[in-house]
């Protein structure tokens, strides 16, 4: 049977007309794979016999060699019969002229195909020649130069010419070398597969910063899987704990460094939030045009609780969760560098429990072990969160004051903790102890200049404070004996400043800010001793109240006050009001509206015209107490107001139960309103908190005009302090009452 050339095909099928197109089709691409690729030797006589109306053959083979050469394939023909390979190509470096480029031709055996590649092409070979397939397909390895090169082919051919039997004589087809494709596609394989098995959470954004795609590990740790983010953006993680737009910060560096990398807290699907350390990088596509991002995500929240429990572990004391001794001598050390700089004081409280020993041996340490808890608690409810309170060991605590103005101010917190002990200690159900605390004091830097002196001072001055009989405390001296005996003198002499006269009572005036005139004076204690001199209130007040004096010396103030009220009153001043301060004691004692009620009826002064002033640790000592007894003083028809507001530990919810008219705030906050951003908030806020609580509001120890302006802008009611007058005999605070008008420097001199 003689042989079929692969154009002869085409006349021989006539079926249908869409089998004439197929036909048609097969035979034109068999036409340029043979044309291409094919050996001169060969397929231009057949194209001579086979095609005598085409156009000229030399036409032709220009316009074939030129889309082989542009191709970049090699065209191959085999004879099955003499196991002989014919090659040909176009040589890539002649010019695109038909009539110039070269072709270059190789007759010979088969290359060696790759061992491991050679069973899958014989079976697709085997299947073409068996009519299984239409055509040979197969991507392979072979080594063209012998030398143990191997290249990735990929071929493409058919039987061109057959027996008449039916068997197979000659194929012939085209091969391209597409080792570059393959190791770009085991590149994008290999990065698929990394990407995948990656236990980092990877997303890939465009320039947007939108989702492209993600790797299982992103969707285990977000619980997004890739089609419910893709097109989304980035901010779709984000989480509100974020102090700023991270995705803006990201972005604004991308831009600059091409790379980020940071923290950052995200959401998850499921709305649980988790802390992630984020890589992020800038890359471009396969194009090289367009700028792809890729994130790589880890989530470090367990790291990071980890690493808080090892920092906790390390800086404070399990029993109490106080700082230990290491974080104090930091706290300490930072707190005597600020006083250095800030020129202010420090102070140092070293407590002890008295005879806790004692306790543990009779009950047991794990009875002494809440007994410790609950005395931590206490020390710290006491002296205020703002205060450092440590445990050294054992029964022994701690307290470090920063910014204090003088050893007084650290004596009187020495004092509210002694006194908050006066209450049992509760350390389980129903069950309570009285402990007794011994304390010494120690200030930066008038006892030391180094924190370990400090501490060691303090601690010799609570060893002081037991040998005095403990239940009290003890500031540092190298004459702890002529200290203990000067207060011993001055609580002596105050026990008979009343007998003598020596204590009076000065008044400061308050300026409304809403009509610029005085409408009432603050009644404040002073004691001049006749062997002393005179004594600070700082000094004596303490005193007064540790010995119990406060309660008469109280009711002397109260009644001076009202009888120089009434006086002011007589002499045509009836619209001035007096404020007098409340000691803890004098509350305590559960009889102050009926000592009030007795003062107003003796000295006839309307109760409307009476403030009563308590600070906030006087309020907060029981306030179920205050409460009541306030209440009942309320209802005589005087006026309660909270002195000092802000400095305390007070607790808003108590102070809404409280029957508060007025808030006084402290100087503290007033000193820098003009110069400190947070003074400034927090005046604006306490005077906003007033109003909205319908309460009257006072600041005090404002000094400068700009104080006052700023105060006025804000709202605030009223106003005391050496801006307006300073504290004034009596006489002389009515002839400034009467004198004063807005502007009247004169008599803010006074």
């Amino acid at each position: 049977m003689p042989t079929i050339p692969p154009l002869a095909l085409l006349g021989a099928v006539q079926a249908s007309t869409t089998t004439r197109v197929v036909w048609m089709v097969i035979a034109v691409l068999v036409l340029v794979a043979v044309v291409v690729i094919g050996s001169r030797a060969w397929w231009l006589p057949l194209l001579r016999r086979r095609l005598p109306q085409a156009a000229p053959v030399h036409e032709g083979d220009d316009h074939l060699k030129l889309a082989l050469w542009a191709s970049g394939e090699v065209f191959w023909d085999y004879d099955l019969v003499k196991r002989r390979l014919h090659r040909m190509r176009a040589d890539e470096h002649s010019p695109s002229s038909g009539h110039a480029i070269a072709m270059l031709t190789r007759v010979g055996e088969v290359p060696l195909i790759h061992p491991h590649d050679m069973p899958l092409v014989t079976q697709r070979l085997r299947s073409h020649l068996r009519g299984e397939a239409p055509l040979f397909t197969s991507e392979h390895r072979m080594d063209m130069t012998g030398t143990g090169s191997w290249i990735w082919v990929r071929a493409r051919g058919r039987v061109v010419e057959s027996d008449t039997a039916g068997r197979a004589l000659r194929l012939a087809g085209t091969a391209r070398d597409i080792t570059a494709s393959r190791n770009a596609e085991y590149e994008h394989r290999v990065a698929s597969e990394v990407m995948r098995s990656m236990s980092e959470a990877v997303a890939v954004l465009d320039a947007e910063y939108r989702f492209i795609t993600v790797n299982p590990s992103f969707s285990r740790m977000t619980g997004y899987d890739g089609a419910e983010v893709a097109g989304q953006p980035l901010t779709l993680l984000d989480s509100r704990q974020n102090a700023t737009d991270s995705t803006s910060r990201m972005s604004g560096q991308l831009q600059r460094e091409g790379r980020w990398s940071g923290e950052a807290w995200k959401v998850r699907k499921d709305g649980e939030e988790i802390l992630c350390r984020i890589e992020t990088n800038v890359v471009p596509d396969a194009s090289g045009q367009r700028l792809m991002v890729v994130l790589v995500l880890n989530d470090i929240t367990e790291q990071k609780r980890a690493e808080q429990e090892l920092r906790y572990l390390a800086n404070y004391d399990t029993l109490t969760s106080l700082p230990n001794r290491s974080l104090l001598s930091e706290r300490l050390s930072r707190a005597v560098v600020r006083a250095r700089r800030e020129k202010s004081r420090v102070a140092v409280l070293f407590i002890d429990l008295d005879r806790f020993k004692d306790i543990n041996d009779s009950l047991g340490h794990a009875t002494g072990d809440r007994i410790l808890r609950a005395a931590a608690a206490r020390v710290q409810e006491t002296v205020g969160a703002q205060h450092t309170v440590a445990r050294l060991s054992g029964d022994e605590f701690t307290v470090v004051l920063e910014a204090i103005s003088s050893t007084t101010e650290a004596e009187r917190v020495a004092e509210r903790v002694i006194q908050a002990f006066s209450q049992p200690l509760a350390f389980g159900e129903r069950l309570e102890l009285a402990v007794s605390p011994s304390i010494g004091i120690s200030v930066y830097p008038d006892h030391a200049q180094v924190p370990t002196e400090l501490l060691k001072h303090a601690d010799t001055a609570m060893y002081q404070a037991k040998s005095a009989g403990r239940h009290t405390w003890a500031v540092y001296s190298e004459a702890m004996d002529e200290k203990t005996r000067h207060r011993a003198i001055l609580a002596s002499a105050l026990r008979r400043a009343l007998e003598r006269n020596e204590l009076r009572v000065v008044y400061q005036p308050r300026l409304s800010l809403h009509d610029q005139q005085v409408i009432g004076t603050e009644a404040l204690l002073r004691w001049e001793s006749r062997e002393l001199g005179e004594i600070s209130p700082a000094q004596f007040i303490p005193l007064a109240e540790e010995s119990g004096l406060i309660v008469d010396i109280g009711i002397w103030t109260l009644r001076q006050a009202c009888q120089t009220l009434r006086e002011w009153h007589d002499a045509g001043l009836d619209e001035l009001s007096v404020a007098v301060n409340v000691s803890s004691l004098q509350l305590q004692r559960g009889d102050l509206a009926d000592v009030v009620a007795r003062v107003l009826a003796e000295t006839g002064v309307n109760a409307s015209c009476l403030e009563l002033e308590l600070t906030e640790s006087v309020l907060m000592a029981n306030p179920e107490q205050s409460s009541n007894e306030l209440r009942a003083c309320r209802a005589l028809g005087v006026s309660i107001a909270i002195d000092d507001f802000g400095t305390g530990y007070s607790s808003l919810a108590y102070l809404k139960r409280l029957p508060l008219t007025t808030l006084k705030i402290d100087q503290e906050f007033v000193r820098d309103i003009n110069h400190d951003v947070e003074d400034e908030a927090i005046t604006s806020a306490i005077i906003a908190m007033a109003r909205s609580l319908s309460l009257n509001v006072v600041a005090e120890g404002v000094e400068t005009a700009a104080q006052m302006a700023f105060l006025q802008q804000r709202g605030c009611d009223e106003v005391q302090g050496h801006y307006v007058s300073r504290a004034l005999e009596r006489a002389q605070c009515l002839d400034f009452i009467r004198a004063y008008y807005p502007g009247a420097d004169v008599f803010a001199d006074a």
